[in-house]
């Protein structure tokens, strides 16, 4: 059939990944270092995968091509999903991995008329590398973003950042690792309501903040968020 579908310029294509991240129905893949359609009958033709593109690489085009299959889309999906969820089952490796769910507000009062500082931490597991990306948590959450370190640094993370939102942390030079699709997939398939970045001015914690910031811009949403920096000495910078 003829119909409306995405076309990829190789050439202009620098292989940033954008596209394929925000590509839900999983019809673009990286190969070679460069986005190719790979899955035709996964394109819808809506090209949510345009926007992010940064070279302007995707454009749209009618020409024979097989029809959307909605069902195979959602088959694989839902395979995608039991995947990654097994995935983060084995990468916990032990049972601490597993998710939990913390009504902070029951506990919150026995813990302020006794005077002492109630944690604010909503979830488990908190780690960016543990966290099942499609948790249950994360519907209508607050998202913060930190840096291992914060919570030490800063004296009142719990009470000023933490409180009232999902807490996911990490830190990009110990973990080696690009948080970038990680984030993306969080704040694409879920109910983010607003995204908190808290780092510490240390220029190892760019990594982190790069990587919130372009999981935003691939998630295609429009959220409001904000970058804390905290200083060394436990200040708050900006």
């Amino acid at each position: 059939m003829i119909r409306k579908i995405i076309h990829i310029d190789e050439e202009k294509c620098n292989g940033c990944g954008l596209c394929a991240a925000a590509c839900h129905e999983g019809a673009i893949n990286i190969v070679d270092g460069k986005a190719k359609l790979v899955r035709e009958n996964f394109c819808d033709g809506f090209g949510d995968c345009l926007p992010g593109c940064p070279t302007g690489a995707i454009t749209f085009e009618e020409r024979e091509a097989p029809e959307y299959d909605e069902a195979a889309v959602k088959k694989a999906q839902e395979a995608k999903k039991m995947e990654t969820m097994e995935h983060e089952h084995h990468e916990g490796g032990c049972p601490g991995s597993r998710m939990m769910q913390f009504k902070q507000g029951e506990t919150e009062n026995a813990s302020v008329i006794a005077g002492k500082p109630v944690s604010r931490l909503a979830q488990w597991p908190c780690q960016i590398k543990l966290v099942p990306p499609r948790a249950p948590f994360f519907d209508g959450a607050k998202l913060l973003i930190a840096a291992d370190c914060t919570a030490y640094a800063y004296a009142g993370m719990h009470e000023e950042f933490m409180r009232g939102k999902i807490t996911i942390i990490g830190c990009p030079k110990l973990d080696d690792v690009d948080y970038t699709d990680k984030l993306t997939s969080i704040i694409r398939d879920n109910d983010i309501r607003s995204v908190t970045i808290v780092r510490m001015e240390v220029p190892c914690c760019g990594g982190l903040q790069r990587a919130a910031q372009n999981a935003l811009q691939a998630s295609g949403k429009f959220i409001p968020w904000q970058v804390v920096t905290i200083s060394r000495d436990g200040s708050i910078l900006d």
